[in-house]
């Protein structure tokens, strides 16, 4: 999406630049520059973070509170009017198909379109789990997004991570899982990276999660959480293979392969 059609849209959805900077991370500024021509040739990441507020169907924000990054504004209809912090899981099956969000504690989360790295590594580690289960004839499930977690088995949190596995079968009921997952592992995104790498990091330990991954597509590496261990984080980077530690890292997900057949998204920036 080119700078104009990013100014047309800002048009049509009737963002203001402090509703863009909120929604995408890159600095106000930055946003005032951009869309005034003061900068003719912005950073390709910046690029990418401002594209993707572009890409979901936009809402007129109603909170007297000033929108934070990656909070979904209440559209003006009876099925979400309550204030942040105040909305249910029932709310939450009640957001409209194109619309996909996480609740925590009461607050909507924005989710927006992945870009093609989080896909490519996303369906790697799913795969290579899944082989593993299936090899081993195992009776742990692994689960890719899109899957509703209830993670504190109340009302107020439904999150969705990237890959999940259950290994207590009865937590899985139609559509969601019941209660925390084994392992989660979350790729991080410009659009995502406060939210999960610290809200759900804590919300994962807190619940129960034995294992957690996250994992950077820009600095190309996985900080390993086992928090049954007193040593964590572990760092671990794509060019090696990092152990699975809830199957005392009998499983390895090696992610070289994967890294060579998307060496084109890490070439030139501006490209």
């Amino acid at each position: 999406m080119t700078i104009e059609e990013m100014r047309q849209k800002k048009k049509e959805y009737g963002y203001t630049y402090e509703q863009i900077a909120n929604l995408s991370g890159v600095p106000l500024g930055t946003v005032q520059k951009i869309f005034g021509g003061v900068t003719e040739s912005p950073r390709y990441e910046t690029l990418l973070a401002l594209e993707q507020i572009f890409q979901t169907k936009p809402y007129s924000c109603s909170i007297n509170e000033p929108a934070q990054a990656n909070m979904v504004c209440e559209p003006a209809s009876p099925y979400l009017a309550k204030r942040q912090g105040e909305y249910t899981v029932d709310d939450y099956f009640s957001l409209p198909d194109d619309c996909r969000a996480e609740l925590i504690d009461g607050v909507f989360y924005d989710m927006a379109t992945p870009l093609t790295i989080h896909q490519l590594i996303v369906g790697e580690i799913y795969l290579q789990l899944k082989l593993f289960v299936k090899n081993k004839k195992g009776s742990c499930l692994p689960l890719v997004s899109p899957m509703g977690v209830q993670l504190d088995c109340d009302n107020k949190t439904m999150v969705e991570p990237d890959v999940l596995v259950v290994c207590d079968r009865t937590k899985v009921r139609n559509r969601n899982v019941y209660g925390a997952p084994d392992f989660v592992v979350e790729v991080l995104s410009p659009s995502n990276r406060k939210k999960d790498t610290i809200i759900k990091l804590n919300k994962y330990l807190n619940a129960g999660v034995r294992e957690f991954w996250l994992v950077d597509p820009e600095k190309q590496h996985i900080l390993v959480y086992d928090f049954a261990s007193d040593n964590y984080p572990v760092i671990y980077g794509f060019d090696t293979e990092i152990p699975v530690a809830i199957w005392d890292g009998e499983c390895r997900i090696d992610l070289r392969e994967m890294l060579q057949d998307a060496a084109f998204l890490y070439g030139d920036p501006d490209n």
